[in-house]
């Protein structure tokens, strides 16, 4: 496992993922989000695709991120694909519980410092109803893009609960201790 890609809904734990992952292989990590959103506002798409190519043009690497769009400089150029794809009420309840902590300040951050009630929850836009707009309209597009990702030779693997995030990373500790170069768990990869 030189070169991961890690995607899935918001409030599935990608970013915690990812840099675990990063530690324990010791392969620097990449939030998507960190190259898209700058100070002076998001990239234009080309530079976005030009800067994330760039980062797995290198022998190994940990990317996070939402953007199907980037299949191909991205899932494409990995050994594994993780699809953190766990249900929609179980989303629901983790932006929940996350913007509540954010919004009464036991989350310092700088999402957090940009949050407000109406941002979280109220507004068309709220990351709430947002999330479960994309995660509707998204999962069958993303189910296709995986199916394609899976069959240039990329490994997926299909996590459908944290449940079976900490099961796989038990038994990718549990191979990298027995020496084995390798140790992505096939039975959950459920594509």
């Amino acid at each position: 496992m030189q070169k991961i890609a890690l995607f899935g809904p918001p409030a599935t734990g990608k970013s915690t993922l990812a840099r675990w992952l990063s530690v324990e292989l010791g392969h620097p990590h990449t939030d998507l989000d960190d190259l898209l959103f700058t100070p002076d506002g998001p990239l234009p798409l080309p530079e976005f695709r030009r800067q994330a190519g760039e980062i797995t043009q290198r022998d190994v690497w940990v990317v996070e991120g939402n953007f199907s769009k980037l299949a191909d400089v991205v899932w494409h150029r990995a050994d594994v694909l993780v699809w953190l794809d766990f249900p929609l009420p179980l989303i629901m309840y983790r932006i929940v519980r996350r913007s509540l902590r954010q919004l009464t300040g036991r989350e310092d951050s700088p999402q957090a410092k940009r949050l407000t009630w109406g941002k979280a929850f109220f507004n068309r836009r709220s990351l709430l109803r947002t999330a479960i707009r994309k995660y509707r309209n998204n999962r069958p597009r993303y189910a296709r893009q995986v199916s394609e990702t899976a069959d240039r030779g990329v490994e997926v693997v299909r996590l459908r609960s944290p449940r079976e995030v900490h099961h796989w990373k038990k038994q990718l500790v549990k191979g990298l201790a027995e020496g084995h170069s390798h140790g992505t768990p096939r039975h959950t990869a459920n594509s």
